[in-house]
């Protein structure tokens, strides 16, 4: 099926399907992709056929001469892959008023009976588009969901660059726990136990201390039993750390990335958004003290929590100030990791950034300082011998430094309205799913 096309010339020659639209009357094109839907209508049969550009009406009629595409077109089943040669022609009734009509057809891959609904309009559950997830990607809703969520991540980069910070890789394999409460997945490492990394925050504030401005796009793994629709298990992360800076400095340059980002979608994904029936705003931002937000929520009749904001009170953040980026500062030290600066009267530098009632980031000013970084690691039970490389760093002047994590997948559906992460994560990766 297919062996006898030369992909090497059909490259040169292919027209993508939304470049049609622009193409005169008689034109010839080459096109390649999948079969969306058929249709027959007396002596003529109609097949749509879809690339990743768009979908255009390919029209054949019964007898032309040294031609089988009518006899193709009668047999070939939803989602099997074609080439097709033909011309443009101008038609009122097609679909964006263009049709092929082919003068070539060739089936180059056929597709079993389709597992699940691949239509625009699919009610298959999520769970199952899942477990056929690489079928489940034919869908355009969900191509558009990954193509945006493309862009996120080359807007992060690009603002970060522009920022003059400098991108880094760091290690996923660590000897000890880089946050302590979070469960870690343990792996044999030779003869001695690792774990895979739920954080690249030790090693991003070690090289802040001497590059000063670094951000990184990282695989973070947490191993707690949760099963929820904001969690995961595998995620992706953006961190950025930044010397000579308190919390305000890297909360200004946080609300300026996501402002950054979301404008660049509104820009480029403009047809995806309509795709999947997204209207997007650019965000203010707002301060608020963690005091000043547990009096608010609480008056609404929310529960906020002693030295941690509930998930209830996130949501009542949302319904507030939609369309708005919170900053909760002057947190708690109680509610903040081993890393984070006390500031005095049982207060942090940390802070959490609330957008659409979730957090997105949680960041703060670190610690520089060796004996405070003891004696906070053993309040929370964890022993600074293990953390002795970490510790010895800001020995040799380290300045004060202060950085944020923001999980990409939720920071996607959050700005695409979705209810579920799994939704923006091509092969998710939770407690009871590990294919495909």
């Amino acid at each position: 099926m297919g062996s006898d096309l030369d992909f090497r010339e059909f490259n040169k020659n292919r027209t993508y399907i939304a470049d049609i639209l622009n193409l005169k009357d008689g034109v010839e094109v080459e096109l390649a992709g999948w079969v969306y839907d058929t249709r027959a209508l007396g002596k003529i049969r109609f097949l749509m056929l879809r690339d990743i550009t768009g979908a255009v009406q390919v029209t054949a009629v019964k007898g032309k001469a040294g031609d089988d595409s009518f006899d193709l077109m009668d047999r070939v089943s939803r989602e099997s892959v074609v080439y097709v040669k033909g011309k443009v022609k101008d038609s009122n009734q097609a679909p964006g008023g263009k049709e092929v009509v082919p003068d070539e057809m060739k089936l180059i891959s056929k597709a079993d009976d389709l597992p699940i609904d691949v239509s625009e309009y699919s009610k298959t559950e999520l769970p199952k588009r899942l477990d056929y997830r690489f079928l489940d990607l034919h869908r355009r809703p969900v191509q558009a969901i990954f193509k945006i969520e493309s862009t996120i991540l080359q807007a992060f980069r690009e603002f970060m660059v522009s920022n003059g910070a400098m991108e880094a890789q760091f290690p996923s394999i660590i000897g000890s726990s880089s946050e302590g409460g979070t469960e870690l997945f343990e792996a044999k490492y030779f003869e001695k136990k690792a774990f895979l990394s739920q954080s690249c925050q030790l090693y991003k504030q070690m090289l802040a201390c001497s590059m000063e401005k670094v951000f990184a796009v990282f695989t973070v793994w947490r191993a707690e039993k949760h099963n929820t629709v904001r969690h995961l298990n595998e995620a992706r992360q953006f961190d950025y750390e930044q010397a000579f800076a308190d919390e305000f400095v890297v909360m200004d340059v946080l609300s300026r990335c996501v402002q950054f980002i979301i404008k660049k979608v509104m820009k480029e994904n403009a047809k995806e958004l309509e795709i999947i029936g997204v209207k997007l705003r650019v965000p203010k931002t707002k301060y608020m003290t963690f005091a000043d937000v547990k009096n608010l929520v609480e008056s609404k009749g929310a529960h906020c929590g002693e030295d941690d904001l509930s998930t209830e009170a996130e949501k009542k953040l949302g319904e507030l100030f939609p369309d708005t980026i919170v900053f909760v500062h002057d947190w708690p030290i109680k509610g903040k990791p081993f890393y984070i600066m006390p500031k005095g009267d049982g207060l942090s530098g940390g802070f959490d950034a609330i957008y659409q009632g979730m957090e997105i980031t949680s960041g703060g000013q670190r610690v520089h300082i060796p004996e405070i970084l003891e004696k906070q690691l053993k309040e929370r039970g964890l022993d600074p011998a293990d953390f002795k490389s970490y510790i010895d760093s800001f020995r040799y002047g380290a300045p004060p430094h202060a950085g944020w994590g923001m999980g990409l997948e939720r920071l996607t559906m959050l700005i695409l309205g979705l209810q579920n992460i799994r939704e923006v994560v091509l092969f998710p990766r939770d407690k009871d799913r590990l294919t495909p």
